[in-house]
């Protein structure tokens, strides 16, 4: 028995031979009739539309409707801070666990209105119950609920050309805003934002109105659909993890690169610490830690995948993939890993390898991203 559940433009999808699998749970579209590599490039190049309903996005209101109560829970259950946070203004958060693993990323919006205010979140798939169970858990006198909309997200440098053709309010948005747009006569929450490294956007669209933006969107000869296959080598060039792959609930913040979640009055002052991990996740910015996941790429036109091993020359285990394929916009091996800091800080003298069945490529440390981020600030 099929158990997997479908996204509402799921006919859609098929009308336009799309190669579906199973994803967290869901019947996705992995890929169109013109391949991964093409939807890829097109996005870099114009603009791909990717379905990401799958996605989990949350409406957060403080039941008392005080907007201090709603800062103060949150606060508590996440490493984040509402003062000087302003109205329309994305920001990027984790949720974590008491040992500061990852337990899931989110992106959150801050939403106020006159008096009351409301946070808008969106969670990953494989994660969507845990997370609402366990912010319910956290947040007990906040109002949790599931918004019942469609998600997609347009990315690419014709992404804006594309939204502004039906509603122009679309232009004066930056990365990391949002914003009320109104298409085909449908008010569609939206945020300049996507994650591609291209500019582009992530539109809620409701139900009664998602299949007719979508079709309007792609009567747009620059804007193709593509799949969660094309969104994921596109990620990986950005250097964006990907939870359950680059992060999961068994590491940290620190030790993954996002220490940048962490707002820095969170880390010291009046409101430092509060909320789950705190203790660890500080320690671990005062003292590093013991691996980092890193950028590696390869020159040797060997494929090294998720799960293959890092090792240093006299072949010591010294860290493993987390991510890796070979880069469609570059063409050699990108990757993701989680490296021994010792062995990174010997890479120049010590050369690092993958390990692909009998085969050793040379791998070598380097910054991310591997293709630059294109947002419009």
């Amino acid at each position: 028995m099929d158990e997997l559940r479908q996204i509402p433009l799921h006919a859609l999808h098929a009308e336009h031979g799309a190669k579906f699998g199973p994803f967290a749970g869901y019947r996705m579209p992995i890929q169109y009739a013109a391949g991964l590599k093409a939807e890829h490039l097109h996005a870099r190049e114009q603009a791909g539309l990717f379905d990401v309903s799958h996605m989990g996005q949350l409406r957060i209101r403080a039941v008392d409707e005080r907007p201090a109560t709603l800062y103060a829970q949150l606060e508590a259950a996440l490493p984040v801070d509402f003062d000087g946070w302003a109205d329309g203004v994305q920001r990027y958060s984790l949720l974590l666990n008491e040992r500061g693993g990852i337990e899931d990323d989110l992106m959150l919006v801050h939403r106020v209105d006159g008096a009351q205010a409301e946070v808008h979140m969106v969670v990953n798939a494989g994660n969507r119950d845990a997370d609402l169970a366990l912010l319910r858990a956290r947040c007990p006198k906040l109002r949790i609920e599931w918004i019942d909309a469609a998600l997609v997200a347009l990315q690419g440098p014709s992404a804006e050309a594309a939204l502004a053709a039906l509603d122009p309010a679309a232009v004066s948005m930056r990365f990391m805003q949002a914003a009320t747009l109104r298409l085909l006569g449908a008010a569609c929450f939206t945020t300049r934002s996507g994650y591609t490294g291209e500019d582009g956007y992530e539109i809620s669209l409701p139900l009664t109105h998602a299949e007719a933006i979508v079709r309007r969107l792609l009567a747009n000869p620059a804007v193709r659909l593509a799949g969660l296959g094309a969104r994921d080598t596109l990620r990986l060039e950005a250097g964006l993890p990907l939870h359950g792959s680059d992060i999961d609930a068994d590491t940290t913040p620190v030790e993954s690169g996002l220490a940048f979640a962490i707002p820095k009055s969170r880390r010291s002052g009046a409101k430092a610490g509060g909320f789950p991990g705190a203790d660890t996740i500080v320690a671990q910015l005062a003292e590093g830690t013991p691996r980092r996941l890193v950028g590696l790429v390869s020159h040797e036109q060997v494929p090294i995948r998720a799960h293959a091993a890092i090792v240093a020359p006299d072949d010591r285990v010294v860290g493993e993939v987390t991510s890796g394929t070979v880069s469609p916009s570059l063409g050699h091996p990108v990757m993701l890993a989680r490296i021994e800091r010792g062995a990174l800080d010997d890479a120049v003298r010590a050369p690092l390898r993958g390990v692909v069945r009998d085969r050793r490529p040379g791998v070598m440390p380097t910054p991310l991203p591997f293709v630059a981020k294109r947002y419009k600030r």
